[in-house]
């Protein structure tokens, strides 16, 4: 069986607004609204779980799972204090088999493909893990102290995305390291790697955007409407 955990229990201060950004309007949805409508449209999933905050699941329910029709086959999930916590509480919440795969997505990239969703969903059953990423097009520098001390080789590296899809005795292994050995990743993948696996990529989407910022919503509310015209 196949499992989506959407993510979308953050704060998004970064957006500058009172609400948080999973749940500004995009269209006649809120963001999550839309991610969560893309998966919902993949046949090879089973089951779905919605990561949000507690007191936002009266609002959930109204504003995305009721104009979506999918009252049966979505889960809200309270989140935790930071993303990983809240993609341990979606992982807790499943009761599936270990070589289930679990596709984890964050909650504010609502134009990722099918294509990508299939891909990832592959790799993982063939390798346990693996993630949606893009070639880096722009010269990347490292610094310290805002001088540059390294060019880093552009060929050799990738912007990883989500879905990232893992088997799920992967995973949970993954996160259960983490807890004990309070490691805090800034993706899923990265828990996976320090506990010892490998993670393959597949091509991500250059649309496949994060909705982080005012501009980002900007570029957002364009796409979508690209989408609706086309």
């Amino acid at each position: 069986m196949n499992w989506a955990i959407i993510v979308a229990a953050g704060k998004g201060l970064r957006m500058g607004r009172s609400t948080p950004k999973q749940f500004l309007g995009l269209g006649n949805l809120p963001i999550v609204g839309h991610t969560l409508k893309a998966f919902l449209q993949c046949r090879e999933i089973a089951r779905y779980i919605l990561v949000v905050p507690a007191e936002d699941f009266s609002f959930c329910k109204k504003k995305i799972l009721a104009p979506l029709d999918c009252y049966d086959r979505v889960e809200l999930v309270p989140g935790g204090a930071l993303r990983q916590d809240s993609v341990h509480n979606g992982l807790q919440s499943i009761d599936g088999q270990d070589e289930d795969i679990v596709l984890i997505h964050d909650g504010v990239r609502p134009f990722v493909q099918q294509a990508c969703i299939h891909a990832c969903i592959k790799g993982a059953e063939l390798y346990g893990a693996c993630i949606a990423a893009i070639p880096a097009f722009d010269t990347l520098k490292k610094v310290k102290s805002n001088q540059i001390t390294q060019t880093l080789p552009r060929d050799e590296i990738r912007m990883a995305q989500t879905p990232q899809a893992f088997r799920l005795s992967l995973i949970r292994e993954a996160h259960t390291m983490a807890r004990q050995k309070k490691i805090h990743g800034t993706d899923d993948a990265m828990l996976v790697e320090k506990s010892g696996h490998r993670v393959t990529i597949v091509d991500g989407d250059r649309y496949n955007i994060k909705i982080t910022t005012p501009e980002d919503l900007e570029i957002a509310a364009a796409l979508l409407n690209r989408r609706l015209n086309t």
